[in-house]
Protein backbone atom coordinates (compact mmCIF):
# COMPACT_ATOMS: atom_id res chain seq x y z
CA UNK A 1 0.00 0.00 0.00
CA UNK A 2 1.26 3.59 -0.70
CA UNK A 3 2.18 5.95 2.58
CA UNK A 4 1.86 8.78 0.79
CA UNK A 5 -1.55 8.00 -1.13
CA UNK A 6 -3.54 7.16 1.70
CA UNK A 7 -2.00 9.90 3.76
CA UNK A 8 -3.88 12.16 1.26
CA UNK A 9 -7.19 10.03 1.11
CA UNK A 10 -7.05 11.07 5.19
CA UNK A 11 -6.68 14.97 4.36
CA UNK A 12 -9.46 15.54 1.45
CA UNK A 13 -11.77 12.84 3.94
CA UNK A 14 -12.67 15.99 5.64
CA UNK A 15 -14.00 17.73 2.53
CA UNK A 16 -16.24 14.27 1.16
CA UNK A 17 -19.55 13.37 2.86
CA UNK A 18 -19.96 9.77 4.39
CA UNK A 19 -16.50 9.70 4.72
CA UNK A 20 -15.61 6.04 5.46
CA UNK A 21 -13.36 3.40 5.47
CA UNK A 22 -14.65 -0.10 4.10
CA UNK A 23 -11.56 -2.56 4.13
CA UNK A 24 -8.01 -1.69 3.32
CA UNK A 25 -7.50 -0.21 0.13
CA UNK A 26 -11.23 0.60 -0.15
CA UNK A 27 -13.04 3.44 0.88
CA UNK A 28 -16.98 5.44 0.38
CA UNK A 29 -18.31 8.68 0.49
CA UNK A 30 -20.73 10.49 -1.04
CA UNK A 31 -20.19 11.69 -4.76
CA UNK A 32 -18.77 15.32 -4.84
CA UNK A 33 -19.10 15.04 -8.60
CA UNK A 34 -22.79 14.25 -8.57
CA UNK A 35 -23.82 15.07 -5.07
CA UNK A 36 -25.03 11.11 -5.09
CA UNK A 37 -28.68 10.66 -4.11
CA UNK A 38 -30.81 13.52 -3.70
CA UNK A 39 -33.65 11.00 -2.06
CA UNK A 40 -31.23 9.35 0.43
CA UNK A 41 -29.01 11.66 2.02
CA UNK A 42 -27.13 8.63 3.90
CA UNK A 43 -26.27 6.89 0.24
CA UNK A 44 -22.89 7.06 -0.43
CA UNK A 45 -22.25 5.64 -3.68
CA UNK A 46 -18.72 7.01 -4.22
CA UNK A 47 -15.41 4.83 -3.64
CA UNK A 48 -11.24 5.02 -3.64
CA UNK A 49 -10.34 1.73 -4.56
CA UNK A 50 -7.20 -0.26 -5.12
CA UNK A 51 -6.06 -1.50 -9.05
CA UNK A 52 -2.77 -3.19 -8.90
CA UNK A 53 -0.11 -0.36 -7.52
CA UNK A 54 -2.81 3.25 -8.12
CA UNK A 55 -6.02 4.39 -5.80
CA UNK A 56 -8.81 5.22 -8.48
CA UNK A 57 -12.02 7.06 -7.55
CA UNK A 58 -15.49 5.75 -9.26
CA UNK A 59 -19.06 6.75 -8.37
CA UNK A 60 -21.75 3.98 -8.99
CA UNK A 61 -24.51 7.14 -9.50
CA UNK A 62 -23.02 9.30 -12.23
CA UNK A 63 -20.38 7.05 -13.56
CA UNK A 64 -17.63 9.61 -12.96
CA UNK A 65 -13.89 7.90 -12.77
CA UNK A 66 -10.64 9.73 -12.06
CA UNK A 67 -7.27 8.91 -10.98
CA UNK A 68 -6.57 9.64 -7.46
CA UNK A 69 -4.08 12.35 -8.25
CA UNK A 70 -7.60 14.36 -10.64
CA UNK A 71 -9.36 13.49 -8.01
CA UNK A 72 -7.59 15.49 -5.70
CA UNK A 73 -7.03 17.97 -8.05
CA UNK A 74 -10.53 18.29 -7.93
CA UNK A 75 -11.18 18.62 -4.96
CA UNK A 76 -8.39 20.86 -3.51
CA UNK A 77 -5.90 22.12 -5.73
CA UNK A 78 -3.73 22.73 -2.91
CA UNK A 79 -3.88 19.34 -1.43
CA UNK A 80 -3.24 18.38 -5.09
CA UNK A 81 0.21 19.94 -5.61
CA UNK A 82 1.54 18.87 -2.65
CA UNK A 83 0.47 15.13 -3.35
CA UNK A 84 2.31 15.38 -6.53
CA UNK A 85 5.46 16.55 -5.03
CA UNK A 86 5.42 14.38 -2.51
CA UNK A 87 5.18 11.96 -4.66
CA UNK A 88 7.48 13.75 -6.79
CA UNK A 89 10.12 13.36 -4.22
CA UNK A 90 9.32 9.89 -3.68
CA UNK A 91 10.03 8.97 -7.35
CA UNK A 92 6.30 7.76 -8.19
CA UNK A 93 5.41 10.38 -10.62
CA UNK A 94 5.91 10.30 -14.83
CA UNK A 95 5.01 7.64 -17.36
CA UNK A 96 3.29 4.18 -16.14
CA UNK A 97 2.17 5.66 -12.81
CA UNK A 98 -1.49 6.25 -13.58
CA UNK A 99 -4.01 3.78 -14.03
CA UNK A 100 -6.70 4.01 -16.53
CA UNK A 101 -10.07 4.94 -15.52
CA UNK A 102 -12.35 1.80 -14.51
CA UNK A 103 -16.28 0.85 -16.27
CA UNK A 104 -18.85 -1.00 -13.68
CA UNK A 105 -21.93 -0.11 -12.50
CA UNK A 106 -22.18 -1.99 -8.99
CA UNK A 107 -24.36 0.28 -6.58
CA UNK A 108 -24.82 -0.32 -2.56
CA UNK A 109 -27.87 0.91 -0.96
CA UNK A 110 -29.55 -0.80 1.46
CA UNK A 111 -33.32 -1.86 1.99
CA UNK A 112 -35.80 -3.21 3.82
CA UNK A 113 -35.89 -6.95 4.33
CA UNK A 114 -38.36 -8.21 2.22
CA UNK A 115 -39.98 -12.10 2.71
CA UNK A 116 -40.87 -13.88 -0.53
CA UNK A 117 -44.81 -15.37 1.27
CA UNK A 118 -43.81 -18.17 -1.73
CA UNK A 119 -43.72 -21.80 -1.39
CA UNK A 120 -39.88 -23.46 -1.00
CA UNK A 121 -39.55 -25.80 -3.27
CA UNK A 122 -38.54 -28.15 -0.36
CA UNK A 123 -42.10 -28.12 0.41
CA UNK A 124 -43.40 -29.11 -2.47
CA UNK A 125 -45.09 -32.61 -3.40
CA UNK A 126 -41.87 -34.91 -4.60
CA UNK A 127 -43.98 -35.24 -8.25
CA UNK A 128 -44.62 -31.41 -8.19
CA UNK A 129 -42.94 -30.06 -12.02
CA UNK A 130 -41.17 -27.31 -9.89
CA UNK A 131 -39.45 -29.53 -7.43
CA UNK A 132 -38.74 -32.13 -10.10
CA UNK A 133 -37.29 -29.89 -12.42
CA UNK A 134 -34.64 -29.00 -10.31
CA UNK A 135 -33.94 -32.19 -8.73
CA UNK A 136 -33.43 -33.76 -12.32
CA UNK A 137 -30.88 -31.28 -12.75
CA UNK A 138 -29.25 -31.82 -9.63
CA UNK A 139 -29.58 -29.39 -7.16
CA UNK A 140 -30.16 -30.57 -4.14
CA UNK A 141 -30.39 -27.12 -2.44
CA UNK A 142 -34.26 -26.69 -2.60
CA UNK A 143 -34.90 -24.68 0.88
CA UNK A 144 -33.35 -21.95 -1.02
CA UNK A 145 -35.73 -21.36 -4.50
CA UNK A 146 -39.61 -20.55 -4.31
CA UNK A 147 -42.84 -21.93 -5.97
CA UNK A 148 -45.01 -19.07 -7.97
CA UNK A 149 -47.75 -20.39 -9.16
CA UNK A 150 -48.95 -17.08 -11.21
CA UNK A 151 -45.49 -14.75 -11.75
CA UNK A 152 -46.84 -11.83 -13.10
CA UNK A 153 -49.74 -11.40 -10.78
CA UNK A 154 -47.62 -11.71 -8.25
CA UNK A 155 -44.98 -9.67 -9.43
CA UNK A 156 -47.00 -6.80 -9.42
CA UNK A 157 -47.70 -7.38 -5.74
CA UNK A 158 -43.61 -6.11 -5.80
CA UNK A 159 -43.40 -4.05 -7.89
CA UNK A 160 -45.61 -2.71 -10.99
CA UNK A 161 -43.90 -4.61 -13.86
CA UNK A 162 -47.21 -5.76 -16.20
CA UNK A 163 -50.45 -3.95 -16.91
CA UNK A 164 -51.59 -7.44 -19.23
CA UNK A 165 -51.75 -10.44 -16.65
CA UNK A 166 -53.12 -12.83 -19.88
CA UNK A 167 -50.76 -15.98 -20.28
CA UNK A 168 -49.50 -15.96 -16.56
CA UNK A 169 -48.12 -18.89 -15.67
CA UNK A 170 -45.77 -20.84 -13.03
CA UNK A 171 -42.12 -20.03 -12.32
CA UNK A 172 -39.72 -20.77 -10.02
CA UNK A 173 -38.45 -17.81 -8.12
CA UNK A 174 -34.31 -17.27 -7.81
CA UNK A 175 -33.92 -14.65 -4.99
CA UNK A 176 -31.31 -11.98 -5.10
CA UNK A 177 -30.17 -11.43 -1.78
CA UNK A 178 -28.00 -8.92 -0.84
CA UNK A 179 -24.73 -9.69 2.52
CA UNK A 180 -28.04 -8.92 4.93
CA UNK A 181 -30.57 -11.54 3.26
CA UNK A 182 -32.51 -8.42 2.05
CA UNK A 183 -34.36 -9.36 -1.29
CA UNK A 184 -33.59 -6.63 -3.78
CA UNK A 185 -34.31 -8.92 -6.96
CA UNK A 186 -35.27 -12.23 -8.42
CA UNK A 187 -35.28 -14.35 -11.46
CA UNK A 188 -37.95 -16.42 -12.43
CA UNK A 189 -37.50 -19.81 -14.46
CA UNK A 190 -40.16 -21.10 -16.42
CA UNK A 191 -41.09 -24.60 -16.11
CA UNK A 192 -42.77 -24.51 -19.90
CA UNK A 193 -39.91 -26.10 -22.02
CA UNK A 194 -40.97 -23.72 -25.10
CA UNK A 195 -40.91 -20.59 -23.29
CA UNK A 196 -39.87 -17.59 -25.01
CA UNK A 197 -38.25 -16.20 -22.09
CA UNK A 198 -36.78 -19.27 -19.58
CA UNK A 199 -35.79 -16.55 -17.94
CA UNK A 200 -37.08 -13.16 -16.52
CA UNK A 201 -35.34 -11.13 -14.11
CA UNK A 202 -36.87 -8.08 -11.92
CA UNK A 203 -34.91 -5.88 -9.88
CA UNK A 204 -37.11 -4.54 -6.90
CA UNK A 205 -33.93 -1.71 -6.49
CA UNK A 206 -32.39 -0.97 -9.78
CA UNK A 207 -29.27 0.36 -7.57
CA UNK A 208 -28.35 -3.22 -6.76
CA UNK A 209 -26.06 -5.43 -8.92
CA UNK A 210 -27.68 -8.34 -10.69
CA UNK A 211 -25.64 -10.95 -8.54
CA UNK A 212 -27.22 -14.11 -7.06
CA UNK A 213 -25.56 -15.77 -3.92
CA UNK A 214 -24.47 -12.83 -1.92
CA UNK A 215 -25.84 -13.49 1.19
CA UNK A 216 -23.95 -16.98 0.88
CA UNK A 217 -20.56 -15.18 0.28
CA UNK A 218 -17.81 -15.95 3.02
CA UNK A 219 -15.72 -12.92 2.62
CA UNK A 220 -12.78 -14.69 4.04
CA UNK A 221 -12.46 -17.47 1.63
CA UNK A 222 -12.05 -17.66 -2.23
CA UNK A 223 -15.14 -16.38 -4.14
CA UNK A 224 -16.05 -18.26 -7.08
CA UNK A 225 -17.62 -16.03 -9.79
CA UNK A 226 -20.37 -18.47 -12.28
CA UNK A 227 -23.05 -17.18 -15.06
CA UNK A 228 -25.98 -18.98 -13.56
CA UNK A 229 -27.80 -19.06 -10.57
CA UNK A 230 -27.62 -23.01 -10.83
CA UNK A 231 -24.43 -23.18 -11.33
CA UNK A 232 -23.49 -21.37 -8.05
CA UNK A 233 -25.40 -24.41 -5.94
CA UNK A 234 -22.56 -26.85 -6.73
CA UNK A 235 -19.34 -24.72 -5.66
CA UNK A 236 -18.34 -23.92 -2.54
CA UNK A 237 -19.03 -19.77 -1.56
CA UNK A 238 -20.11 -18.89 -4.89
CA UNK A 239 -22.12 -16.63 -6.66
CA UNK A 240 -23.83 -15.50 -9.87
CA UNK A 241 -23.65 -12.94 -12.54
CA UNK A 242 -26.87 -13.50 -13.49
CA UNK A 243 -26.51 -10.65 -16.93
CA UNK A 244 -24.53 -8.16 -14.85
CA UNK A 245 -21.53 -6.36 -15.83
CA UNK A 246 -20.65 -5.24 -11.86
CA UNK A 247 -17.01 -4.29 -11.18
CA UNK A 248 -16.35 -7.03 -8.03
CA UNK A 249 -13.12 -4.93 -7.58
CA UNK A 250 -15.32 -2.44 -5.57
CA UNK A 251 -16.92 -5.50 -3.65
CA UNK A 252 -13.48 -6.46 -0.80
CA UNK A 253 -13.49 -9.29 -1.75
CA UNK A 254 -9.47 -9.96 -1.27
CA UNK A 255 -9.58 -13.31 -3.42
CA UNK A 256 -11.87 -14.33 -5.99
CA UNK A 257 -11.96 -16.97 -9.49
CA UNK A 258 -13.96 -16.26 -12.20
CA UNK A 259 -15.60 -19.44 -14.01
CA UNK A 260 -16.97 -19.11 -17.46
CA UNK A 261 -18.86 -21.66 -19.38
CA UNK A 262 -16.41 -23.84 -21.22
CA UNK A 263 -17.47 -22.25 -24.68
CA UNK A 264 -14.24 -22.06 -26.60
CA UNK A 265 -15.79 -20.96 -30.08
CA UNK A 266 -18.12 -18.41 -28.15
CA UNK A 267 -16.43 -15.34 -29.29
CA UNK A 268 -18.39 -13.11 -26.46
CA UNK A 269 -16.94 -15.65 -23.58
CA UNK A 270 -13.81 -15.45 -25.15
CA UNK A 271 -13.37 -12.22 -24.83
CA UNK A 272 -14.59 -12.13 -21.20
CA UNK A 273 -11.91 -14.11 -19.92
CA UNK A 274 -9.48 -12.57 -21.72
CA UNK A 275 -10.24 -9.15 -20.46
CA UNK A 276 -10.02 -11.00 -16.83
CA UNK A 277 -6.58 -11.95 -17.58
CA UNK A 278 -5.59 -8.81 -18.85
CA UNK A 279 -6.65 -7.56 -15.74
CA UNK A 280 -4.67 -10.09 -13.61
CA UNK A 281 -7.50 -12.10 -12.39
CA UNK A 282 -7.87 -15.44 -11.68
CA UNK A 283 -9.68 -17.66 -13.86
CA UNK A 284 -10.49 -21.33 -14.72
CA UNK A 285 -9.84 -22.73 -17.97
CA UNK A 286 -11.64 -25.94 -18.73
CA UNK A 287 -9.54 -29.15 -19.30
CA UNK A 288 -9.97 -30.58 -23.09
CA UNK A 289 -11.55 -33.85 -21.38
CA UNK A 290 -14.36 -32.33 -20.45
CA UNK A 291 -16.52 -31.74 -22.56
CA UNK A 292 -19.92 -30.72 -21.70
CA UNK A 293 -20.49 -26.34 -21.79
CA UNK A 294 -21.84 -25.71 -18.25
CA UNK A 295 -20.80 -26.36 -14.54
CA UNK A 296 -25.05 -27.99 -14.17
CA UNK A 297 -24.37 -30.45 -17.21
CA UNK A 298 -20.65 -31.31 -15.83
CA UNK A 299 -22.05 -32.53 -12.95
CA UNK A 300 -24.91 -34.46 -14.35
CA UNK A 301 -22.36 -35.89 -16.40
CA UNK A 302 -20.60 -37.13 -13.48
CA UNK A 303 -17.75 -34.55 -12.37
CA UNK A 304 -16.74 -33.49 -9.86
CA UNK A 305 -16.75 -30.37 -10.58
CA UNK A 306 -15.25 -28.76 -7.04
CA UNK A 307 -12.17 -30.65 -7.58
CA UNK A 308 -11.99 -29.93 -11.55
CA UNK A 309 -12.46 -26.09 -10.67
CA UNK A 310 -10.19 -25.75 -7.96
CA UNK A 311 -6.98 -27.65 -10.13
CA UNK A 312 -7.67 -25.67 -13.14
CA UNK A 313 -7.18 -21.76 -11.56
CA UNK A 314 -4.64 -19.67 -13.46
CA UNK A 315 -3.41 -16.26 -13.58
CA UNK A 316 -1.12 -13.68 -15.55
CA UNK A 317 1.15 -15.78 -18.10
CA UNK A 318 0.20 -19.42 -17.21
CA UNK A 319 -3.67 -18.48 -17.92
CA UNK A 320 -2.61 -16.62 -21.48
CA UNK A 321 -1.08 -19.70 -22.42
CA UNK A 322 -3.74 -22.31 -21.46
CA UNK A 323 -6.65 -19.94 -22.53
CA UNK A 324 -4.32 -19.49 -26.07
CA UNK A 325 -4.70 -23.73 -25.97
CA UNK A 326 -8.03 -23.35 -24.99
CA UNK A 327 -10.31 -20.86 -26.97
CA UNK A 328 -11.17 -22.11 -30.95
CA UNK A 329 -11.90 -18.46 -31.90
Amino acid sequence: MSFIDVKYIQLVSSRLVLFSRKKADLYNFRCPYCGDSQKRRNKARGYLFKIKNDFVFKCHNCGMGRTLANFLKDQDTFLHDQYVMEKFKDGKTGKGTTVPNPKFNFKEPKFVKRDTGLEKISSLNISHPAREYLENRGIKDLDYFYYCPKFKAWTNEQKKMFDNLKQDSPRIIIPFRDKEGNLFGYQGRSLAPKAKLRYITIMLDEEQPKIFGLDRVKEDKPVYIVEGPFDATFLENSVAMAGSDADVRTFGWSNYIWIFDNEPRNREIVARISKVIDRGDKVVIWPKKIQQKDINDMVLAGHNVQDVVDSNVYSGLEATLKFNDWKKV
